[in-house]
């Protein structure tokens, strides 16, 4: 399957932006596609704490019956910012800019990633588009209503394979 990336017009650069780079894969068997910051912008949230706004210049299209997943790259554990919705969603309908949104984790000055650098990861995976019903019941599981913390109050039913044995 091709994924098919453009490269957009992105009005009104800084002069530090840096040439839109392809995103590429480390390896041939890696699900995340590597993405590469041009340059990056400045918000203020609700809160009024900064956001940092990670620019691609590019877009992507996502194929019908997918969704990109973008996850922060491992190197973010030698960062001091974290993506604000921890895994991004686009949507297969979206034409847009990939951007990356980041708050940072400290009140000092934090490690962040330059222009240039690759600041997260594109994962495409299939998404099931179910139709949406409301119904008076749902069918009983072994779980059923148990919810944070259910599972380890009690013993495992399933126990796994020993395969050294």
């Amino acid at each position: 399957m091709d994924i098919k990336f453009k490269k957009i017009e992105v009005e009104n650069l800084p002069e530090n932006a840096v040439e839109v780079k392809l995103p590429s894969r480390a390896h041939s068997t890696d699900a995340g596609i590597d993405l590469f910051s041009t340059h990056m912008t400045q918000e203020v949230d609700n809160s009024g704490k900064i956001v940092l706004v990670y620019h691609t210049g590019l877009a992507v299209e996502i194929p019908e019956g997918f969704v990109g997943l973008l996850f922060m790259k491992s190197s973010v554990a030698n960062r001091s910012v974290r993506l604000t919705n921890a895994v991004g969603v686009i949507d297969a309908g979206y034409r847009g800019e990939i951007m990356g949104k980041f708050k940072t984790t400290t009140d000092a000055v934090p490690t962040i990633y330059a222009n240039g650098e690759a600041f997260a990861q594109l994962v495409i995976v299939p998404c099931v588009l179910g139709d949406i019903t409301i119904v008076n019941e749902l069918s009983e599981s072994e779980r059923n209503e148990g919810g944070y913390g259910s599972t380890e109050a009690s013993q495992p039913i399933v126990e796994p394979k020993n395969e050294e044995a």
